[in-house]
């Protein structure tokens, strides 16, 4: 069901409160250093603006403990969004998030102001979703917009809450992450082909079962590789190892072969004696990794095996990368997968976290069909269930004005 979006509402002199991602990294210094997330909220607010909203933005930043914790208050937000907008954003630094100062300046907006409130985790209330603190952000405005994919896994008071006193529609974030995971979960280009990896499998488990319906191809690697190693009877060496999920690693083998999903392990590892950039490291095929040794990164046999498979397929969807990638010498297979999907004619789709930090990193991001703001969201919404933060949306069948 397609929700609506801030195109199908009237929001002209009204107050329009959204809920942003501005969960941004900093320096000691408070500094920011990475502000692709701002810069991914921009078309939903410069649409408000265009359109005569009066704008109020609401996010969290960091894990302040529901305390007023200023060493990650907004402000920095404020400051870089004047810049990348191009006028004043209006910041009030408010311990208690809204307070009688924040009202005021929320009725004395005029059309294309724009103003962000403090960070909405300095209220306890917030993660627990309490009812006190939605209607109190619910009372600055006559809208709400959700765009923050990132936490709409949450349901929080600034998530999900607001929507109980509020019209709700999303903004052009939510629009595409739910368009791109959305269609290439229910109606992909086929072949279609999961690359997982990261170091838990069972963060994975629950994606892997529900993909299994739905894909031609599955490729494993990362950490995560290891227990489905084991499963089949090879020696890991000191590599990690998930012991409670060997036995599942085996079913989903099995279930694999009899949907005849095609499940690729890899069959060749760059392993060290240290986890360690400048260990001792060599190469070896799978099942003949020395004892004392681990597994850092996907070798350059299984990188040609995985680029063949992904040269044929019609849509991928990337979620965790094939090795400590943090560290050059072994970052190898992350970027040998990243040139592939880059090479391809396929719907590419990065799931987040990891793999989006690495394309980011390796300069690859702009060939990539669609990266995913989120980690934590796109991995439930792949494992197929609802989010929160977008299950309160209106849906654009329903009828009857705004709510």
């Amino acid at each position: 069901m397609m929700k609506k979006t801030v195109k199908d509402i009237d929001i002209k002199n009204r107050k329009v409160i959204v809920r942003c991602d501005f969960n941004v990294p900093q320096d000691k210094n408070g500094s920011i250093t990475d502000d692709i997330r701002i810069r991914s909220s921009l078309p939903t607010i410069r649409y408000l603006i265009d359109h005569g909203a009066k704008v109020i933005l609401m996010s969290h930043l960091g894990r302040p403990e529901g305390e007023a914790d200023m060493k990650y208050t907004l402000k920095p937000v404020a400051d870089r969004l004047s810049e990348l907008l191009g006028k004043s954003v209006l910041f009030i630094s408010a311990p208690e998030v809204v307070n009688g100062k924040v009202i005021k300046a929320a009725e004395e907006l005029t059309s294309g102001d724009v103003m962000l409130l403090e960070n909405v985790r300095f209220r306890r209330e917030e993660t627990k979703n309490g009812a006190n603190f939605s209607k109190e952000l619910a009372a600055l405005a006559e809208i709400f917009v959700n765009d923050a994919f990132g936490t709409a896994h949450r349901a929080h008071s600034s998530t999900a809450g607001i929507a109980e006193y509020l019209p709700a529609v999303s903004g052009f974030l939510i629009e595409n992450e739910v368009k791109f995971l959305g269609n290439a979960v229910e109606s992909p280009e086929r072949p279609f082909m999961a690359i997982l990896g990261g170091a838990k499998v069972g963060d994975k488990i629950p994606v892997i079962e529900n993909l299994m319906n739905k894909v031609d191809t599955f490729m494993i690697g990362g950490g995560m590789a290891y227990t489905f190693l084991k499963a089949k009877g090879y020696e890991i060496g000191k590599s990690i190892l998930d012991k409670e999920k060997v036995g599942l690693a085996g079913e989903l083998m099995k279930k694999a072969e009899e949907k005849g999903v095609k499940l690729l392990l890899p069959v060749d590892i760059i392993a060290a004696k240290e986890f360690s950039n400048d260990s001792e490291r060599a190469e070896f095929d799978c099942g003949s990794i020395p004892q004392e040794w681990m597994g850092l990164d996907i070798g350059p046999k299984t990188a040609g095996l995985f680029r063949e498979e992904i040269m044929k397929s019609g849509t991928v969807i990337w979620n965790g990368p094939m090795g400590v990638f943090e560290m050059p010498n072994y970052a190898k297979g992350t970027i040998k997968i990243a040139e592939a999907l880059a090479d391809s004619n396929a719907v590419t789709i990065i799931g987040g976290g990891d793999s989006a930090a690495a394309v980011e990193q390796f300069g690859m991001a702009g060939k990539m069909t669609h990266i995913s703001t989120g980690g934590g969201a796109s991995l439930e919404y792949l494992e197929g269930r609802e989010l929160p933060g977008i299950a309160v949306l209106q849906d654009k069948e329903s009828c009857g004005g705004d709510k």
